[in-house]
């Protein structure tokens, strides 16, 4: 019975560092670990098969939606359905869980890779920085975003004027 009590200690030892790898705890309680991305609904907002919808931390993509169709917004939008839709995602939630339209705040991984960073790098999205959320992480996505904007990826070269940021 000892063994079993040490054992269970150390399964739960390595979820709590691993908790606190990620940023966030055993007792987060933001919303889901995982789920599958039921649809995009546009570059930077994603609906889980269970409904929630989570928003890309530091992320901020052109605005398609109510009648807005902004310059790489539709390319933008496609680039996130290739990479997410109909996927098992997981998430990480930074220290505010959602944001005022209701929405969860998240890093978004699939298959290893972080979403949230590929749509920088790549120039489908601007940085967007609301403090707290994202603290931890400001700083490399803005150097990913002056590496798109000197490489002139996608909206970068696309578009007269930025849409976003």
């Amino acid at each position: 019975m000892l063994g079993l009590s040490v054992a269970r200690t150390q399964v739960w030892s390595a979820v709590l560092a691993a908790g606190a790898l990620f940023g966030c705890s055993a007792s987060d309680t933001c919303g889901p670990a995982t789920g599958v991305v039921r649809r995009a609904i546009d570059g930077d907002t994603v609906e889980l098969s269970s409904g929630e919808r989570v928003r890309y931390l530091l992320v901020d993509t052109p605005e398609i939606t109510n009648g807005k169709n902004a310059c790489f917004g539709a390319e933008a939008l496609a680039f996130n359905r290739e990479l997410v839709e109909g996927r098992a995602v997981a998430l990480q939630y930074g220290p505010s869980c959602s944001d005022r339209y209701g929405r969860l705040l998240a890093y978004v991984r699939v298959d290893g890779l972080d979403v949230n960073a590929e749509l920088i790098a790549a120039g489908y999205a601007c940085v967007l920085h609301i403090p707290p959320s994202g603290d931890d992480r400001v700083a490399e996505f803005r150097a990913l975003e002056r590496d798109a904007q000197a490489n002139d990826a996608g909206l970068w070269r696309a578009c007269a004027i930025a849409p976003c940021g």
